[in-house]
């Protein structure tokens, strides 16, 4: 439905390139509920000392960051046609390459410490820190300095949506989107925390 929805004539603006609010907006808020499931596991993992939380934190991280690399290239894409460059050094932009390189740091701290129980304490305390920079660099930024996106200093809706670019016809896909790839990096994610404990359970019987 995405792609045969009838999409508005915006002044020749976005044209048949907001079809793209489809994807590349649901991989934002799917990134933000992973990555948020990712930080609520690190928390229960130093409140209990249990493995299978730092299991849940670690892979619920690496499917946001997924996401969230699929986000800034479909970002890309749509900004090309928009803005007529993939980069411009938007707020937005450079706030989300930010975010997803801290959350990168992330994996390289836990490839870093051998120690299992170190790893995990050290890496549940980061997810913290990295899980509190999303905020400031993705949310709060762009709606504080002049912004390309839509939300930015001094212009309409929020930093995710113009409601002046979309319809309600595309608002009913939209919600949908955002729940089918939100659901979808859930699958991928239990997917990967199965194998994932099955490697280790035999690990432990070898």
């Amino acid at each position: 439905m995405g792609f045969l929805v009838k999409i508005p004539v915006l002044d020749g603006r976005l044209q048949q390139s907001v079809r793209n609010l489809f994807f590349h907006v649901p991989m934002w808020f799917g990134m933000m509920v992973l990555l948020t499931v990712s930080v609520i596991n690190a928390i229960r993992f130093l409140y209990s000392s249990k493995p299978i939380y730092d299991d849940y934190a670690a892979e619920y991280a690496r499917t946001g960051i997924v996401f969230g690399s699929l986000g800034l290239i479909t970002g890309a894409i749509w900004a090309n046609y928009q803005w007529g460059a993939a980069w411009s050094g938007d707020p937005k932009q450079n706030g989300a390459a930010i975010a997803m390189l801290i959350y990168l740091a992330y994996f390289v701290l836990r490839g870093s410490v051998t120690d299992e129980s170190k790893r995990a304490r050290i890496s549940a305390v980061y997810n913290i820190f990295a899980f509190a920079m999303l905020f400031p660099t993705i949310w709060i930024m762009p709606r504080l300095t002049d912004s390309l996106h839509p939300g930015g200093r001094g212009s309409e809706g929020n930093p995710g949506l113009n409601p002046n670019d979309t319809t309600p016809a595309m608002e009913m896909i939209f919600l949908p989107a955002v729940i089918g790839w939100t659901l979808l990096g859930v699958w991928i994610t239990t997917l990967r925390i199965r194998l994932r404990i099955y490697k280790e359970q035999l690990y432990e019987t070898a």
